[in-house]
């Protein structure tokens, strides 16, 4: 419901991964702000990113997003600087597994890239996620642990068609963490956090709504 105050009728939404009710639960995070502005009557299109290697924007987001009856288009991970471009995209909204104390989120790893071409872009990048998600003991992304996967999830397609040759080289870290400096606002279950992020993520401690 905070959420979906940012979004107007006619917006189209990009978003990474999958933030909604398979990966959490009732509504999701970065999804639910989505659900939530369509059930207010606003009408809003969605780019769902592919979100690879284990492709969860189109194997879950694209899925679930076409089962509540909600506009969906998948795209490459590599199309979103050419939609922004284009100004087709209004506004991303990816989840979060981590927040630090001063605002840096860590997420499903390409979600950086979305970031920094929305700065470029002139374009708001929203985090949405529950208080839960805050580790204040954190101080910020550097300290966020990065897991390194499987390198099959690279070299074949959903370990099954390889696509690579044998004995290729391959870098595949889970995550990347987005600089609070990149975030136009984190939307949690206690309302909207604006910056400066290290000063509001403690006020919302003492208090039931964020400023």
């Amino acid at each position: 419901a905070y959420g979906a105050k940012l979004l107007r009728n006619n917006d189209t939404v990009l978003t990474i991964c999958n933030a909604g009710i398979l990966a959490t639960i009732d509504y999701g995070t970065a999804l639910g702000v989505i659900y939530s502005a369509v059930a207010q009557g606003k009408k809003i299109k969605v780019y769902s990113s592919e979100t690879r290697p284990l492709l969860q924007g189109a194997r879950l987001s694209t899925w679930e997003l076409n089962q509540q009856g909600v506009d969906v288009v998948m795209i490459a991970d590599n199309s979103a600087a050419k939609l922004m471009q284009e100004k087709k995209v209004n506004l991303v909204i990816a989840g979060a597994d981590r927040i630090a104390a001063n605002g840096d989120s860590a997420n499903k790893i390409g979600t950086l890239n979305l970031a920094v071409l929305c700065k470029f872009h002139k374009i708001p990048f929203y985090i949405a996620a529950p208080f839960s998600t805050f580790d204040l003991e954190i101080k910020s992304g550097k300290d966020i642990a990065i897991e390194m996967r499987d390198p099959s999830e690279v070299t074949k397609i959903m370990f099954k068609r390889v696509v690579a040759p044998l004995g290729a080289k391959v870098l595949n870290p889970a995550f990347d963490v987005t600089n609070h400096e990149l975030i136009s606002a984190i939307i949690t279950d206690r309302g909207i956090i604006r910056a400066p992020y290290q000063e509001n993520i403690i006020k919302i401690l003492k208090a039931d709504k964020c400023v």
